[in-house]
Order: structure tokens, then sequence, then C-alpha cells
């Protein structure tokens, strides 16, 4: 192919347009799943610590299972069931059904998922904590929330770093399978583009050039993230 004839794939045809609204897609999706699996491996790795012993059984479940279970089978599970119980609910309250959102179920699907492995992150990261800076802060009269988001929070964040960056990235790349239930993202994108015009290897490249810009600009994020954590960590001669 000439580079004319790129250019009026990208440009004149609209696909490039296209890509990049799948890559939008791609990042809010991923996103949002992001915080929310944070929300959860939190609750899970402050119930594995800390929690009564029934509760910890319910945690140790949670994460070995969705550890284990593909994450495609999970999302297919998880989707339709999910849609399943919920119009079963309300008929059951005399309601019409109700059609799912495709955003807000990738969303919460992902972020189910995500949660059991960003729970075993931030519990390993809760333990890495120097145990005094806790008793001292117990020693003050400081409450349990406060413990938490005052002392725990940001002591564990330099040892999550990297795992949660590990995680974002793993998580972008992951939310190509939401394409299954019928979402569209930038894979997708990609896919309709390849389809439309036949030129599978040139959107399929492009696809991944898009990818590997969310990963490089994503590295860098976390990378200054983790400098600005570690200027509060203990140097070692």
């Amino acid at each position: 192919m000439t580079v004319s004839e790129i250019s009026r794939l990208f440009f004149a045809d609209g696909w490039l347009q296209a890509l990049a609204q799948g890559m939008v897609k791609t990042l809010g999706i991923s996103l949002g799943a992001f915080v929310l699996g944070l929300s959860i491996g939190l609750i899970v790795a402050m119930v594995k610590l800390k929690g009564p012993r029934w509760m910890v059984v319910c945690a140790n479940c949670y994460t070995t299972l969705y550890r284990a279970v593909p994450e495609l089978l999970l999302i297919l599970l998880l989707y339709y069931a999910g849609a399943d119980l919920i119009n079963l609910t309300m008929a059951a309250l005399g309601q019409p059904s109700v059609e799912i959102n495709g955003f807000m179920a990738a969303v919460v699907v992902l972020g189910i998922v995500q949660g059991a492995y960003s729970g075993e992150i931030i519990r390993g990261a809760i333990e890495s904590i120097p145990h005094g800076q806790i008793e001292a802060a117990r020693a003050y009269g400081i409450n349990r929330l406060m413990l938490v988001r005052r002392v725990i929070l940001p002591s564990m964040l330099p040892f999550a770093i990297a795992g949660l960056s590990n995680l974002w990235l793993v998580l972008v790349k992951e939310s190509a399978l939401i394409s299954v239930v019928g979402y569209s993202e930038l894979l997708t994108a990609g896919r309709q583009a390849a389809a439309s015009t036949k030129h599978y290897l040139l959107f399929y490249l492009a696809v991944a050039a898009f990818y590997y810009l969310i990963t490089l600009v994503s590295s860098s994020v976390f990378r200054q993230v983790e400098v600005r954590f570690e200027r509060w960590m203990p140097r070692h001669s």
C-alpha cells in the first residue's frame, strides 16, 4: 500500500477517528473497572487481615475462584447470569425487564474480576508496613477509619504501586474481552475497520500501536507516582 492509500483510509474514510473513539471507550472501561477493583480489593484485603473467620473464608473463596477461572469465562458468566438475575428480580417485583447498559456492565464485570487480584496486592503491601507505625497510631487513640485513611493507605502505596501498575496494564488488554458481550471498544473498532476495508494487517497493527501508546503513557504516569511516594521511604546505605 502507498502512503496516500493509507492516509485516505485513516483520514478521509474516518477510520482513525473510529479507532480513537474505541481507545477512549477502552480507557473509560479500564479506569472504571480499575477503581472498582481497587475498592473491592481494599475491602477483601482488610477482611483477610482483620475480619472474622467466616468473612475470611468468603474472601479466600472469592480470590481463589476468580484467579482460577479464565477471565473470558468469568465475563460471560457474570454478564449473562447477572443480567438474568436482575430481570428475574424485576419480574418478581412486577416490573418490566431492563436492558443492561453495555458500558456499566463492562466496568462491573471487569471490576469484580480485578478485585480478586488487587486484593492480594493490597494485602501483601499492608503486611509490608512496619508494625510499629500502626501501633504508634493506635497509641494516639486514632479510630479505625482514620487509621486506614491516614496511616495504612499512605504507607502501603509504595509497596503496592508496582503491582497495581502491572494490574492496570493487564486490565487495559483484558478490556478487549468485553467485546464478546456486544460492547464496542478499541479492538472491536479495529476489527470492524479491517472487515470493511479488507486491510486486516494494517488495522490490526494500528490497534496494536494504540495499545502500545496507552502502555507507554501509563508506565510513565505510574513511574512518576512511584517516585513521588518513594521520597518518604527509608533509605538504606
